[in-house]
Order: C-alpha cells, then structure tokens, then sequence
C-alpha cells in the first residue's frame, strides 16, 4: 500500500507540475469580455433629450443628451428611461432596440444596439365657424366627433376648435322654422344636409335655408340655343420678363387646376420692342429663362394650351427703324418647327395708343397701320405664307378719337379683331361700380365693334378680347378682393352671351405691383395691402405681394375662371336666363352641359342673402344637382395671420323637383349644373 500511495504523490505531482508550468508566468492570459455599443437617439426633437441608463456603463456613464453611446459587457441587461415631454412634445414610442410605448426601455446587450425615443409634435388646432342664412341664427347643427373641448353640436352662430387634419361632419334640419334648406357653403364637400370639412386651416361654413316662394325667379329658355359657347374665353397672358423656365410646374399646374385654356405671348406693350429670335428688348428686361422655344417646350405643349402671339409693329431689330413682317412670319414658322400652330397674330399692341412704341411715319396712324397689314409683303400675306391656319388680326379702339376703327377696318385684311378693356383709373376704383356695372359696359364696346364691323362689311368678324383687367394701370387691393373675382365672373357670362371668340387676362403670372402696392382705400373691400395684375401668385419670393401664397395660389378673379370652366365648354350653346324680381342683385346666365343646363347665377349684394327660384323651361325634375359656390364668406377666410385663400365650396343636392329653391349668400358667384 505504501508503494502505491507513493506512486499515486507522484502522479499528482507530476500533473501540478505540468499545470503550475501551463498557468504561470510563462503562459497566456484569459481573453477580456466582449463590449457592445449602444447607440441612443430620438426624434421631434433630433437632438438634446435627457435619457438616464441603469445601470451605468462600463465607462460609469448613466444618462446622456441625445444623440449619445454607452458601452457595455455582451449580455448585460439595461434599462433607459425618458421624459414624457421634450419641448412641448409628446413621447409616443421606443424603436429600434426595443419596442416599448412607455417611458422606459429595456435592453439586452447581444450585439452593437440603436435605440430611438420617439416624440410626437402637438397637432396644431384650427377654428371651425358654424353660420346659417334665412335664419342667420338659432338654427341646431349636428356636429361630429367632439372638439378638443368635448363640444359637438352647436346653434348658430357657434365655433368650433379641432386639431389640423380631423374630418367634421355637420348636418342641418331640412327646415328650420318655416324656411327650407338649400345648400351648405364652405365645406369641403357636401351633399343634400351634411356638409364635411377638412380642418386644414380655419373654416367658415353656412347653412342656407330660403323662404319658400322666393320674390326673384330665374327662368332658363331651353328650347332655343343661343351662339356657340368656346373655352377659349378661359384665357391668360403671360410675358417675356417672367421666369418660366424656373416656374413651368407652378404654371402649369395652376392653369390647369383654374381651366385654362388659352395663352397669349409675349406681353402687353413689350411685344411692339421685343425679338424673339434672340430673345431681346429694345428697352427693358427679358428674361434669359423666357425663349420662346422655352415657352412652348415648358408651358404650351405640356399644358396643352392654345397660342396666340403679338407681332412687333413698332419696332426692327435694330430698334432704330419700324416693325418688320418678316420677322412676325419666320416666328409663326418657329413655331410650326416647335410642334405648335400660331392659333391668332395680332399686328401690334395697341399702336392706336401714344403710349406704345412706334417707329414708323407717321406713328400711331391708322392708314400707315393699314398699309403695312396689307399687300404682299405686309404682315398679313406674309403670316399666312408662313402657316394658312394661322388667323391675323389687328388692333381696335371703338369709338374712341382720332378715329381709327373705321380706316383699319376698311383698308387692313384681317381674320378677327382684338379689343382690350380696362374699365378703372388708378385711385379712383369703385367697387360698387366694378360689381355691378363694368361687365355690362364690356358688353356695350363688344356691341359698338359689331357695329363698326358692319359699317365696314364684315359682320361676322371674330373678336378677340386680348387683355382685361380692372384698374389700366397701378392696380390696388380691389385686384386680389373678391370684387374683382364678381367683375371677372361676369365678364366670363358676357363674353360667352355675346359670343366672342377669345378672352385672355393680363396676367397669369408675373406683374405684382410695385408701385406702393396700388390703391388701398378703406372705401375698397379687401383685407390685402397689396395690388397685382397677376391672378395667380408668384410666390413667396415676391415680397411685393406679401400673404399671396405659394406659387399658383388662385386670387378670387382665378377662382371666377375655374368655376367658369365648368360652363364654357366647346360645343355648347347659350341659353337665354331671364331674372325677374331683384334684377339689381341677381344676374343670371346660362347654356346647355352634355345634355343638362349649367346655371351661374351672381347675388351682387355685398351683405344679404338671395333667396331664387330656378326654373327650366319643358324641365320639371332633374336626376342631380350640383352648386359650386365662390363668396365672399370664403374669401374672408384669406384674413388671417396665415392667410388661407380658400377654394369654392361644392354642394351635391343630389335629385330634385324643379322649379329648384336656392338662397344665394352675400356677393356670390354661384355654378348650378342640372342633369
């Protein structure tokens, strides 16, 4: 046993030896723990929220700013904890790492870790006003859901206040005392009683009721068909000095949403100094984004709309000497190269005028205007080589002196006329009158050049209203006001009745004023301190248009030609709307829509609602029926810090008896299409 006992020591010597001689100074140490980092974010805000971690890192570190790293051995086991609040913000959620909609965050360090503590930024609150008409109070609306104050259904008149984004449905009594609903204004859509509203920006909507058995009545013949009905009334100017190059989206985007359909190029009196070859002025400024291959490539194809272009009658392209034909038919040939036909070229921008560039001699000359129009090598015969379809036409100034429509008349050749009219001086606007009496007057030229087209054998003469507006010049605040937007709605309905066959506005884009911002006169409606001749905004890089929006932004004279673009549709016809009762107030016109008749109907009183009865002629139902709305309730939206510049409401009243009952609000331009 002794023997095996030793033997046994020696073994285990042995093997301690052998283990001392593995683990001792001559061997090598175990390796170190494996690290992870983690990594701590968070968002609204990105930067500079407090998050404590327990425990703390290997470096001691238990809280950090966002964004922040902890370090840490494999397989720890952590919790990060946040605020509720960050800056007014709400904490909503953990991503990443861990998933936790609370305050805190758990985490295993098994790997390299990014965690984020989620903030939400409060939604921004908006006030809904809730009106009515006919009564202007005391009427019980449903409102749902509830406001940020609990409130739902309300009388009126009463508010509302909702976070952006929410969707409001409210819903009115079909009568109330012993009136009749009629229809909503304001939402963002609304059918028969119920009205929704997207709370985007503050709202305004009104429930209208109308007395039954109205005092105004508006009859519709719809067994005889007036003159043909063009969208080529749906048109703008637009110049050489706009940028539209940098623009072409905004542009053409806007025209498209308004219904336009017609440009004219290349702007008011600059046409009787510009050449387009090189794209130059003999005065003044071009800009170099503004080429004519430019403008078609940009804007006419791409918006599919239809060209007219203005000839230099004043000047050659030396400057020195007078306007030269063969320039205005190699630029009708330009175009044909370009993909696009010259629809209408006027010789000249009202060279009856002294206020325009006219090199010949003598200048500003009927019989020297009509001279260079006409022969072989004058600006008729020459467009016409250059593309038959092209129609030439000349300028206009009826019965106006020294005469110059009935020289012109009966010594140029021409396919159509072009008359502009600007019914206002600068500082001496009227809204009374631009409401109620200067459509009508437009009327009464358009009757004067018919007239002169007769004495002169052409009767049937085309006219082309190539720019309108309604101060000549300096325009103020009455420019971007719903009055201006009432003036340019009847005008549309004039020009449709009287059967013109071209209109453009000066301008769609680009001619803010910046003359100290026109006229602003308390005796003018309009919240704006600024004027423009431009009806769609430029954009918020115009800081001479302060508050006009962005680019694109409709003014209510744009708002009058997408409404319009609902009735003026080719190949349609005139029908005769007769109004009896408050003829003062209610001006009513119409034509035939696929098969229906589509109604526009103006209340012109700036404070009282209109209460009418719309009968059709042979009609006594109608399958649907839908108003589109533009007042001055919605433009009143626009005064506010940011302004809103809110769209037309569309009511659907869906199938109907007629005759058809509907309250028309304070100074409204009102679209009613009866299927």
């Amino acid at each position: 046993m002794r023997n095996l006992r030793q033997g046994a020591a020696l073994c285990i010597a042995i093997g301690m030896s052998l283990f001392i001689t593995a683990c001792g100074s001559g061997g090598s140490a175990p390796p170190p723990p494996t690290t992870y980092t983690l990594t701590v974010n968070s968002t609204n805000p990105a930067s500079g929220v407090t998050i404590t971690a327990a425990p703390a890192d290997n470096n001691g570190k238990a809280s950090g700013s966002t964004s922040f790293t902890l370090t840490y051995n494999a397989g720890t086991m952590l919790a990060l904890a946040t605020s509720a609040t960050s800056g007014g913000n709400t904490f909503v959620s953990w991503s990443g790492g861990c998933t936790s909609t609370t305050v805190t965050c758990n985490v295993t360090m098994n790997g390299n870790t990014t965690v984020t503590a989620n903030y939400a930024v409060p939604p921004s609150t908006y006030t809904l006003t809730v009106n009515s008409t006919d009564p202007a109070s005391g009427v019980s609306i449903g409102v749902s859901p509830a406001d940020i104050n609990s409130a739902t259904n309300g009388i009126t008149s009463f508010t509302r206040t909702y976070n952006s984004g929410t969707s409001v449905t409210l819903t009115a009594p079909a009568t109330s005392g012993s009136n009749t609903f009629s229809s909503w204004t304001g939402c963002t859509t609304a059918s028969t009683v119920t009205c929704d509203v997207t709370m985007s920006a503050a709202a305004t909507v009104t429930a209208n009721y109308y007395v039954p058995g109205a005092s105004t009545s508006v009859t519709v013949n719809q067994s005889s068909l007036g003159p043909a009905v063009t969208d080529q009334i749906l048109g703008m100017n637009l110049a050489v000095w706009y940028d539209v190059m940098t623009n072409r989206t905004g542009i053409v985007d806007a025209f498209q949403a308004a219904g336009i359909k017609a440009v004219r190029w290349p702007g008011g009196s600059t046409s009787d100094v510009y050449h387009w070859a090189n794209n130059s002025y003999c005065s003044s400024y071009a800009s170099p984004n503004s080429t004519f291959s430019t403008f078609v490539n940009d804007i006419v194809n791409p918006g599919g709309f239809d060209l007219a272009l203005t000839a230099d009658y004043g000047t050659d392209t030396a400057c020195t000497g007078p306007g030269d034909p063969t320039e205005a038919a190699a630029w009708v040939a330009e175009a044909k190269t370009l993909g696009v036909t010259v629809s209408h070229m006027t010789v000249g921008n009202e060279e009856y005028g002294s206020w325009e560039t006219d090199n010949h001699t003598p200048s500003h000359d009927a019989t020297t205007y009509a001279n260079a129009v006409a022969g072989t090598n004058g600006y008729y015969q020459l467009i016409k080589n250059a593309n038959a379809s092209t129609l030439v036409g000349v300028d206009i100034n009826p019965g106006n002196s020294p005469a110059w429509d009935p020289i012109v008349l009966a010594n140029a050749p021409y396919d159509f006329v072009e008359y502009h009219y600007y019914p206002e001086a600068p500082g001496s606007e009227s809204d009374s009158f631009l409401v109620n009496s200067a459509a009508q007057d437009l009327t009464a030229g358009i009757n004067t050049i018919k007239a002169e087209l007769t004495t002169a054998g052409k009767p049937n003469t085309p006219i082309y209203v190539g720019e309108i507006g309604g101060a000549y010049s300096d325009p103020g605040k009455q420019s971007w006001s719903i009055t201006q937007g009432l003036y340019a709605g009847q005008v549309l309905g004039e020009m449709m009745n009287d059967g013109v066959s071209r209109l453009t506005w000066w301008i769609g884009f680009g001619n803010c004023n910046t003359n100290d911002r026109g006229n602003q006169s308390a005796s003018l409606y309009g919240w704006q301190d600024f004027g423009a001749y431009n009806v769609f905004s430029d954009g918020p890089s115009d800081t001479d248009c302060p508050g006009a929006g962005p680019i694109g932004t409709m003014s209510p004279t744009a708002r009058a030609f997408q409404l319009f673009s609902n009735v003026a549709v080719t190949g349609e016809h005139v029908l005769t709307a007769s109004v009896t009762g408050d003829t003062a107030d209610v001006v009513a016109y119409a034509a035939t829509h696929s098969g229906g008749t589509a109604l526009v109907l103006f209340n012109r009183n700036e404070t009282t609602a209109e209460a009418v009865e719309v009968t059709l002629s042979g009609q006594s139902s109608s399958s649907g029926v839908t108003v589109i709305t533009y007042d001055k309730a919605i433009y009143d939206q626009t005064d506010s810090a940011t302004p809103v510049w809110a769209a037309p409401s569309t009511t659907n009243l869906g199938a109907q008896s007629l005759p058809l009952s509907l309250t028309l609000t304070p100074w409204s331009m009102n679209v009613i299409i009866i299927r």
